[in-house]
């Protein structure tokens, strides 16, 4: 066992814990914590998508911009 596993045995025994509420309680805090991740990552792949839409939108206003500038289009 390493310090970590003797750690949670420490606490266990403290709280009077059954080793299968131990898992259990561990297993659960596993999966909020992934859940949780996965929350995080789709938060950062739209921001990034919304911020790829601003600079292409931005992109396209700029062309016609410098467009209409130069006197390229006939309108």
């Amino acid at each position: 066992m390493d310090s970590k596993d003797t750690r949670r045995e420490e606490i266990r025994r403290e709280h009077g814990l059954p080793e299968e509420e131990a898992r259990r309680l561990r297993a659960d805090g596993k999966v909020r914590h992934n859940n949780s991740t996965r929350k995080v990552n789709r938060l950062w792949l739209w921001l990034g998508v919304l911020i790829l839409v601003f600079i292409l939108l931005w992109w396209l206003y700029s062309i016609g911009t410098f467009e209409a500038l130069t006197g390229v289009t006939n309108g």
